[in-house]
Formats: structure tokens, C-alpha cells, sequence
């Protein structure tokens, strides 16, 4: 293996990284603004109030996605051993 290849391995894992994670972090951040402008429009700062809608929305995002997220692991996981079986 040179250099070429294990930045390009190191490239696609953090790509691959970020394509699993951008789901999860757009809805938290989503559901996190839409919280704050609920608490500064009706004045309730309440940390239970920005937690608990965060998880559920999260879960339910696990839910919808995780066939995908799996299948994007195995993947890229079967590349890396196929470029290991190659070399």
C-alpha cells in the first residue's frame, strides 16, 4: 500500500463518517432551533423541554435510516477488505 492509497482510504472513511452522521446532526439541529424560538417566544427555559423532543426526533430517524446507515457500513467495510485481499 502507498501513500495514494491510504489517503484515499482515510479520505473515504471520513466521507463515509460524515454521510452517516449529517442525518442524525441536521434533525438535532433542526429540532433544537425550532425549540429555542418556541422557549423565546413563550419565555419557558425549561432543559427537559429541548432534551426529550432531540431524542425522540432522533430515535425516530435510527429508525427510519438504520437499514441504510447499515448497508452504507457494510459497503464501504467490504471495500476496505477487498482492497486488503488485492494487496
Amino acid at each position: 500500500m502507498d501513500q495514494g492509497e491510504a489517503i484515499s482510504i482515510l479520505k473515504d472513511a471520513v466521507f463515509t463518517a460524515l454521510k452517516l452522521s449529517a442525518p442524525i446532526l441536521i434533525v438535532s439541529i433542526a429540532v433544537g432551533f425550532i425549540i429555542s424560538v418556541l422557549q423565546a417566544a413563550t419565555q419557558i427555559h425549561e432543559q427537559t423541554l429541548t432534551f426529550v423532543p432531540k431524542l425522540v426526533a432522533i430515535a425516530l430517524v435510527l429508525l427510519l435510516l438504520a437499514s441504510w446507515m447499515m448497508t452504507t457500513m457494510s459497503d464501504f467495510t467490504q471495500q476496505i477488505f477487498s482492497m486488503m485481499a488485492a494487496s
